[in-house]
């Protein structure tokens, strides 16, 4: 069933809704007909099973049949700071950190970051927040993921409180694993990530993020490309903390 966000409609079950938001989407690009039933999600938990009553190419109606709660949301809240990458490989990590459950995203401006000042990245917000709506709605999220301002580095370090987990590079032979970091843990309501730039984290910047609280830990043996990372990182500490299965 096509599941779309309607998050600016009231949407009461057996009550009519306004559907001309999704018009376009329904008629031209989807081709559906009145008759078929579409899910249309709040971004407050809740699905709604909807039959399509009209739907012409300037406007649709539909017709609320019920109401359930959706099962797609992670237990832990999970903030990925994410240094600013090529347009391609920041767009990838959009889309299946979303996939994933990351409920949050940080675009974040370090000294190596290449995209750069943080007026350029706003610009992408548009496109960014479609990718995040498409990819939630593809995957089963009940929520959209935040996309917050774009943070420099020394701000971004001192922002999150709670755990705290810098995957680095360089950690020497005595840093945690990102799985021993996480041994041992309750299951926190939140957790944040923090992630380099290609051309990886400066030391001084490592340094200022352990001395705000950061633990800086390994992904192992091999060195792996920011937007690798990222996602590795991000599904290892959701199933540790007890998500995905």
């Amino acid at each position: 069933m096509h599941r779309f966000f309607l998050t600016h409609t009231p949407i009461t079950p057996g009550q009519p809704v306004d559907l001309t938001p999704l018009a376009h989407q329904l008629r031209a690009v989807l081709r559906l007909s009145p008759g078929e039933t579409i899910l249309l999600l709040d971004n407050a938990g809740f699905a709604y099973p909807t039959e399509i009553i009209r739907v012409d190419r300037n406007a649709a109606e539909g017709s609320v049949l019920g109401q359930e709660v959706t099962e797609g949301e992670p237990p832990i809240f999970l903030s990925l700071y994410l240094c600013a990458l090529k347009a391609d490989k920041f767009e990838w990590v959009l889309q299946k950190g979303v996939e994933i459950g990351v409920s949050r995203f940080v675009p974040v401006i370090s000294s190596r970051t290449i995209v750069r000042p943080a007026e350029k990245l706003t610009r992408k917000y548009v496109r960014w927040q479609e990718i995040i709506r498409e990819a939630a709605e593809q995957c089963g999220r009940g929520r959209l993921p935040v996309l917050a301002k774009p943070l420099e580095w020394a701000a971004a370090v001192v922002e999150p409180s709670g755990l705290r987990l810098l995957p680095w590079e360089e950690a020497d032979a005595t840093s945690l694993t990102l799985g021993a970091a996480l041994s041992g843990v309750d299951a926190p309501a939140a957790c944040s990530l923090l992630i380099g730039p290609e051309g990886g984290i400066d030391a001084a910047e490592a340094a200022q993020a352990v001395a705000a609280g950061w633990v800086a830990v390994s992904l192992g043996p091999r060195i792996l490309r920011a937007e690798t990372a990222a996602i590795t990182a991000a599904g290892l500490v959701l199933h540790r903390l007890g998500d995905l299965g």
